[in-house]
């Protein structure tokens, strides 16, 4: 069996060529010339058809198309191959579970088919690797799969494999097979490949192919004597080298630390077995004479030299190799092996390479040994800088240094050494001092300030000794004089700190942070205070209250004194009132902007806090000092007093009975407070002792709540005793009666205190009663009897004239459900419409029909006396008196009791004026009539019903709703910052002072502005406008003082340092002068400018700050100096971390060269002279140091890394190369006639249409 495979690749083009997939041989034809035919194959007479695919292939298809990203492949499945033969119509069945399985796992489309013979054609759609991956699965999957071995040798299957297993994946993808390799510890050699009979094939053939490869190499070892090795080798590995070029071979020599006689070829089998020879030859060769010498151990690494050059060079030069003993060995003997004659000659230059260095020593105190080196090494620099290979070692802890170099550098770097030793014996002295450990760290003080500060004073070192070593000797280095007043220091310190007292104070967590304060200022302000006293604070994580406090005892008590006098103004200042104010006064305690609560809290000293806007609570809590409180708390109400009717009345009621006045949850205080109107009624703070009750409100229900109070303290005195009983909701209204009406009855009658629940309560049946144990008897009997009388239901009937009917049952019966409502539920029926009948029916409990009734008569009999006025107020402003959804003339409505209707809105109002006009067009009363200004509008009258002195005061409420308009002058100028941004300062105007504020338009250029609204917002919104006008002047005039420009010139080359880097200098000086400073553009003609633009005072400081930093670069100077580039990179250091560390410490400016530099190796350094000099000479040390690691390196790689293929010869290009052209040939043809119908007998006649696959073009 085989697949049909049809490879198409997609073209932009209309038309698409189909490709057929050719296999091409492994043989190498870069030898091959060919023919003029095959490299230019004359055009095809016919357009190459969909059965031309099948057509061996030409030269054509060895060029390489372009690949579209999608691509598809198309396959057939014979009927004897297929697993699934069930398919009768697609989709059905498990194989199109399997493609839906397919298609979701690699991301390929698969389209399936039958053809004829029942065979299954599958068309598979996506990208290259996603249409491989899905093959494979079909194949797997909906195709019968046969197995076979094929056989290799073991050796060869790794190469099948491939690194990390990616060969074989890639040989089971091509082949939709599965191979299976048997695992390095089974001795088979057998390969399984599971699959279909092609795949089969064609991946038993490719494993067969890289097994002939394999087949074609040679790994051949031979034991050679590790000894013979550098003969081999060569000096510098040159005849290896040599060797592997020539052979073409791998020659893997192992490295003279390794002690392994073996060494392994490997390559073609040919050129393996030359190798061989060749090596064996020099072995043969080279067994040869052998001395051996005596040559002290530690001259033994002059031999070898650095990197082993020095064996290398002797080597190269005589042809004899010395074997040195290992390091760990103890014997001293070199052997020399090699050509007799040659041996003299290599023994003389060992000895000269072990006689050519020499150590040294000298005494030096080990104390003077860090001045010797000096500060970053500068001193011992200077030195080895005349004598690079002289290697000096100082030992700790002894008083010795070491050298060792070439015999005359040696003795050179000694004298001078010994020059240095001498110089600072003399001018240095030290002195060590015996200080209890446990003062050392307050010695050192935080962060090192006390020892660095005592350093830099005396110019000495002093060296404490760390935690762990538990040593009491500090020892002090440097200027004798210096020496001695840094020891007197720190003894009178250690004396100071025998005397030092430790102090414990307990403050509460919660003021730590208050007396540290933002950012650790007011400590520090402590800290100033008493500079000997160390203050610590515990970590805020452990919510400890101890501050301890260490100094001397007296300045430790003061401390601890200021501290306390801290704590107890904290705790004073901590004191908190909460004040009721009501809701609709919050907004005028906060005041225009904020100015009047902040005025009482800078003038009182206390922190106000305001309840949210969308919060239900009246309290605004004060906190401060008691006293503080106090005033805010007066100053407050006396705002809310000043804004309405409100009364303040104190009471005198024992402390004793405060709590059972207040009741659970305020319970009882509550009730009071709800029954009298909303008055504020405030106790005094627990545990004061003050017997003074604050009653707030208007005057009548303060009066009201007074005597409650007192009545409900009186018996709280005599005897307290509480009852409870139970009645459904629905009576609750008709138990309280009308304005309380029936439940005062009640308690005038006993005495006693009835409490009903609120809506918040979760029993709403339960009803309260607290007094005398007889009068909540008398008063729970009463209650009974009204209880029991409504639950006793009878019928009444009553008489109401027809034309009051209307009122009753209007606006969905609104006054019956009013009456029922407080009445215990009462039912109340009218006839119906239409009908003459004037009896009413009520049903309900006995009381309750009885009230009913009273108050249905009560409401006729207003109906009776009701009269309707009018009340004129022009249409305009009706709105505005009807306020937010009706809300103000409802309020009226229910105060006064009256029913006030508004006119219809007139759609088109038309003023008088223009009324005159339309009448006298009209001709229809020859312009005679005359509209009299004096008669009120239809629109503008509003009709209010009810009793008459009722009426009268609805109308004088209405018409002090009506808004008044007054002029403010406000420069023009001004207006737009007035409307602030997209309108939002006027509208905070508004809404503050409640007005309409209107601003002329632009183009009047007017400065006045008109404001709208009740009389009383009016003289508010005045000031308020006036003021902001002031803010606002004020700002004007702050701009222009700080619009002032200051104009400097400073050399362009300056302006990238004065900017800094990512502009943090130019940032740092706009911060700190408060100024603009703005640089000249790339275009501009003054590059030399720079324009400072803020205060004058301010500018001129921040021209001071910029002169002088061009005053420090003008004294800088910049050199250049050559430094390899091979080590650049390790001088900065990653991210540049090393070479900003050496910019700072030098205070210099480091340029390295770019890459494609023409001079790699320059390097300048900026700054100035003496720093610039201290930093090449640290850049040059850097250089020199780095260098021996980069040759090492290079060395190394001399060793371990492999021949480079780049460095064979290429052979020369012969370029492009056909046999049998047309100008190589000797025959005479002539050329064809472009003209001549013979030559070409298709120019002209007509051309046949491209066929395509796809079918015809479509235009």
């Amino acid at each position: 069996m085989s697949f049909s495979w049809l490879h198409y690749e997609f073209r932009t083009l209309s038309d698409c060529l189909v490709w057929p997939v050719a296999n091409v041989g492994s043989e190498d034809e870069t030898d091959v010339v060919p023919t003029y035919k095959e490299a230019f194959p004359p055009l095809p007479e016919k357009v190459v058809s969909v059965e031309a695919a099948n057509e061996p292939a030409g030269a054509w298809t060895k060029i390489r198309p372009l690949k579209s990203s999608l691509i598809t492949q198309v396959f057939h499945v014979p009927l004897e191959e297929r697993k699934y033969k069930e398919m009768n119509q697609f989709g059905e069945g498990e194989q199109a579970k399997i493609c839906l399985d397919i298609m979701q796992k690699t991301g390929a489309h698969l389209e399936l088919s039958l053809a004829k013979d029942q065979g299954l054609s599958i068309m598979v759609s996506g990208k290259l690797e996603a249409v491989m991956k899905a093959r494979k699965e079909i194949v797997a999957k909906l195709q019968t799969q046969a197995s076979a071995t094929v056989a290799i040798p073991k050796e060869h299957h790794r190469f099948v494999i491939g690194k990390n297993g990616e060969k074989l994946q890639e040989l089971e993808l091509k082949t939709a097979t599965k191979i299976q390799i048997p695992r390095p510890d089974d001795p088979s050699n057998q390969i399984k490949i599971t699959g279909t009979k092609e795949g089969i094939e064609k991946a038993r053939h490719e494993i067969l192919l890289i097994s002939a490869e394999q087949d074609k190499r040679a790994v051949e070892r031979i034991n050679i004597e590790k000894v013979y090795h550098p003969f081999i080798a060569g000096a510098f590995n040159k005849v290896s080298g040599e060797m592997m070029q020539e052979t073409g071979t791998r020659i893997n020599i192992p490295p003279p630390s390794v002690n392994k006689n073996e060494i392994v070829i490997t390559g073609e089998k040919e050129q393996v077995a030359q190798a061989v020879t060749r090596i064996k030859r020099i072995y043969e060769e080279k067994k040869t004479t052998t001395i051996a010498v005596e040559v002290k151990k530690s001259q033994h690494k002059y031999v070898i030299g650095p990197k082993g050059n020095s064996l290398q060079e002797i080597l190269e030069r005589t042809g004899v190799s010395v074997e040195i003993p290992p390091s760990d060995s103890n014997s001293e003997t070199v052997i020399l092996r090699g050509e007799p004659d040659k041996l003299g000659q290599a023994l003389t230059e060992v000895y000269a390479k072990a006689n050519s260095f020499t150590v040294a020593t000298l005494t030096a105190p080990a104390w003077l040994h860090r001045f010797i080196i000096g500060k970053k090494g500068q001193t011992l620099s200077r030195i080895t800088q005349q004598t690079p290979k002289v290697h000096i070692e100082f030992t700790d802890g002894e008083d010795r240094i070491s050298m060792e170099g070439p015999t005359k550098e040696v003795k050179q770097v000694q004298e001078q050494i010994q020059l240095i030793v001498e110089d600072l014996v003399n001018r240095m002295d030290y002195t060590e001092i015996t200080i209890d450990p446990k003062f050392h760290r307050h010695l050192i003080g935080k962060s090192g300030t006390n020892i660095n500060r005592i350093k830099e004073l005396y110019k000495v070192s002093v060296r404490i000794p760390p935690d762990n070593e538990k040593s009491n000797l500090i020892r002090i280095e440097g200027d004798p004089q210096g020496v001695r007043s840094a020891k007197k220091e720190l003894l009178e310190l250690a004396s100071r700190m025998e005397n030092e007292r430790t102090k414990d104070l307990i403050i509460e967590h919660r003021f730590h942070r208050t007396i540290i304060g933002q950012k650790g200022e007011k400590v520090k302000e402590i800290r100033d205070k008493f500079p000997e006293v160390i203050i610590n604070f515990p970590d805020p994580a452990q919510k400890n209250d101890v501050v301890q406090l260490r100094g001397p005892k007296n300045e430790v008590e003061k401390c601890a004194k200021f501290l306390q006098k801290v704590v107890a103004e904290l705790v004073e200042n901590s004191f908190s009132v909460s004040v009721p104010i009501f809701k609709q006064f919050h907004k005028n305690i906060i005041g225009k902007g904020g100015a009047n609560i902040k005025k009482i809290r800078e003038e009182t000293l206390t922190r106000i806090d305001l309840p949210a806007e969308n919060s239900n609570s009246e309290m605004i809590v004060i906190t401060g000092k008691k006293a503080n409180c106090e005033l805010a708390r007066n100053r407050i109400l006396s705002i809310q007093k000043e804004l309405a009717n409100i009364t303040e009345v104190e009471v005198c009621i024992p402390a004793k009975l405060h709590n059972s006045l207040i009741g659970a949850k305020g319970r009882f205080v509550r009730s009071i407070m709800e029954e009298c109107g909303g008055v504020h009624i405030h106790f005094p703070t627990e545990g004061s002792g003050s017997d003074t009750v604050t009653i707030r409100g208007h005057t009548e229900e303060v009066d009201k709540a007074k005597k409650q109070l007192l009545h409900l303290a009186e018996e709280k005195q005599i005897k307290s005793f509480t009852a409870e009983l139970r009645a459904k909701p629905e009576y609750h209204k008709f138990l309280i009666g009308r304005g309380g009406a029936n439940i005062r009855k009640v308690r005038d009658n006993t005495g006693a205190r009835i409490i009903f629940p609120t809506a918040d309560d979760q029993d709403q049946e339960l009803i309260t009663i607290v007094g005398t144990e007889e009068a909540v008897k008398d008063a729970q009997r009463e209650l009974e009897i009204l209880i029991k009388n409504l639950d006793n239901v009878i019928e009444d009937v009553m008489t109401v004239d027809p034309k009051h009917h209307r009122h009753f049952v209007a606006r969905r019966g609104q006054v019956l459900r009013d009456v029922a409502d407080e009445y215990g539920g009462v039912m109340v029926s009218f006839p119906r419409t239409g009908t003459q009948s004037d009896r009413v029916t009520l049903k309900g409990a006995k009381d309750c029909v009885e009230a009913a009734k009273k108050r249905m008569q009560e409401i006729i009999e207003d109906l009776e006396a009701q009269v309707t006025i009018e009340c004129v107020i022009n249409q305009r402003f009706h709105r505005m008196v009807m306020g937010a959804k009706g809300l103000k003339v409802q309020q009226i409505t229910k105060d006064h009791l009256v029913q006030i209707k508004f006119p219809e809105r007139e759609e088109n109002p038309v003023s008088p004026s223009s009324q005159l006009q339309h009448v006298h067009e009209n001709g229809e009363t020859n312009g005679e009539v005359k509209v009299d200004p004096t008669v009120p509008k239809k629109n503008d009258i509003i009709i209010i019903s009810g009793r008459k002195e009722r009426c009268e005061a609805a109308r004088d409420a209405l018409l002090a709703l009506v808004p008044v308009t007054i002029e403010v002058e406000v420069p023009f100028d001004l207006h737009r910052y007035i409307i602030g941004q997209k309108g939002s300062g006027i509208r905070k105007m508004m809404e503050e002072y409640e007005v309409n504020i209107a601003v002329p338009p632009h183009e009047e250029q007017s400065d006045t502005i008109r404001v709208t609204g009740l009389v009383a917002n009016l003289d508010r919104a005045r000031d308020g406008l006036t003021e902001r006008v002031k803010e606002l002047q004020a700002e004007q005039e702050d701009r222009a003082l700080r619009s002032f420009k200051l104009t400097i010139s400073v050399d362009p080359k300056y302006h990238p340092k004065i900017i800094g880097r990512k502009g943090a200098v130019i940032t740092q000086i706009r911060i700190d002068h408060d100024v603009n400073i703005q640089f000249p553009d790339k275009n501009d003609e003054n590059q030399d400018q720079i324009t400072i633009t803020g205060y004058e005072k301010n500018t001129e400081t921040a021209k001071e700050a910029i002169m002088k930093i061009v005053t420090e670069l003008e004294d800088m100077v910049s050199e250049d100096i050559t430094l390899s580039h091979r080590v650049h990179a390790r001088i900065i250091g990653a991210r540049g971390k090393a070479i900003r560390k050496i910019m700072e410490d030098f205070k210099v400016d480091i340029r390295f060269p770019q890459s494609g530099a023409e001079d790699p190796d320059r390097v300048t350094v900026t700054g100035l002279p003496e720093n610039v000099d201290e930093a090449i000479d640290h850049l040059l040390n850097l250089e020199e140091e780095y260098m021996s690691d980069v040759v090492e390196n290079e060395a190394m790689q001399a060793y371990m890394k492999p021949a480079s293929r780049m460095d064979e010869p290429k052979a020369p290009s012969k370029g492009f190369m056909v046999r049998d052209a047309p100008w190589t040939s000797s025959s005479t043809e002539k050329a064809p006639d472009v003209s001549s119908s013979e030559d070409f007998p298709s120019f002209g006649a007509p051309v046949a249409p491209k066929t395509s696959p796809w079918g015809p073009k479509r235009f």
